[in-house]
């Protein structure tokens, strides 16, 4: 099983309404593609919220994940676009994901899970933090811990991005964000090192760094594969392709698939979803050209020494 834990709530555009967040968007994802997942959040009890509740319903997730709080509202984000449909975000603060507990049955989840997605702007307070940190203590050591390093000024919590690195064996992050990391340690930015770096002392083994107008590049096990930006046709906007990108990755990972063929495949993925609005699909048939269905109920997980082994 795969364990999606953080934020959903709802993308405001100037004219329309998405339902949104990393988390929700990597774990539709993989649901569409065939995969296992368990999505574990928390929505305030009010209109978006219920909206949310029937969505996610819909789409074949266990509503009893979801958690509902009656004092705080459902998350959401001011998304404004530029002409390119690159977004700019304005995220609410003291809403119902920042309470999110990951006591009981989240808990139980977590001892046999194949692998465990987590990002970082569920964990912008203290105590949220503390709720993930000692979630990802749970897990089984040889379990993927996925993390997408999502840092929004001024939502950065520098305890979370330093617990994040300590638990992660599969990290993805952007250039800008790296070089956040490598300040934070004292390093300078114009270390080419940094990424072998930053491998070695959080003991990572797979790293996907997104490049911008310069593509995309995978690391694993001594290995770089590049992947260079392809020019997208038919931008409705950017937002949640680097999630989509993280759910192509994911899903390449599980599956066994030489990194070459996994990073070709995110790009590609992460380039369709910018030919919708918002970050997901309505229609499921969006997702037969990916090749990254599952096998029925049979994933593959990687290990610590390969890019995969067989596993339930």
């Amino acid at each position: 099983m795969i364990l999606v834990i953080g934020e959903v709530l709802f993308d405001l555009f100037p004219e329309y309404q998405r339902i949104g967040g990393a988390p929700f968007n990597f774990a539709y994802h993989l649901k569409n593609m065939g995969f296992p997942v368990r999505f574990f959040t928390r929505v305030g009890d009010d209109d978006m919220g219920r909206r949310i509740i029937d969505r996610i319903t819909a789409s074949g997730f266990d509503p009893d994940d979801v958690q509902i709080d009656g004092r705080h509202p459902t998350g959401a984000v001011r998304v404004a676009l530029d002409e390119n449909g690159v977004p700019d975000f304005t995220i609410l603060k003291d809403v119902a994901y920042d309470y999110l507990s990951l006591e009981g049955g989240p808990a139980e989840a977590a001892v046999d899970a194949v692998m465990i997605y987590f990002g970082t702007l569920v964990q912008r307070t203290a105590a949220g933090c503390e709720q993930v940190r000692q979630y990802l203590a749970l897990t089984q050591s040889g379990a993927i811990r996925f993390c997408d390093i999502n840092l929004r000024p001024p939502h950065v919590n520098p305890d979370a991005v330093n617990v994040s690195l300590e638990y992660a064996n599969l990290l993805k992050l952007s250039e800008e964000e790296l070089a956040a990391i490598q300040l934070s340690q004292g390093r300078s930015t114009d270390d080419p090192g940094g990424i072998a770096w930053l491998m070695k002392s959080f003991d990572i083994d797979t790293l996907a760094l997104t490049r911008g107008s310069n593509g995309s590049r995978l690391y694993h096990g001594g290995d770089v594969v590049d992947m260079p930006n392809t020019p997208k046709t038919d931008i409705v906007d950017t937002v949640g392709a680097g999630d989509a990108f993280a759910a192509a990755l994911a899903a390449g990972v599980l599956r066994g698939i030489s990194p070459g063929d996994i990073i070709v495949q995110a790009a590609r993925f992460a380039s369709k979803i910018c030919g919708i609005a918002g970050a997901v699909p309505d229609d499921a048939g969006f997702y037969a050209f990916s090749g990254f269905y599952a096998n029925g109920d049979t994933i593959s997980m990687r290990d610590r020494t390969g890019m995969a082994n067989d596993a339930e």
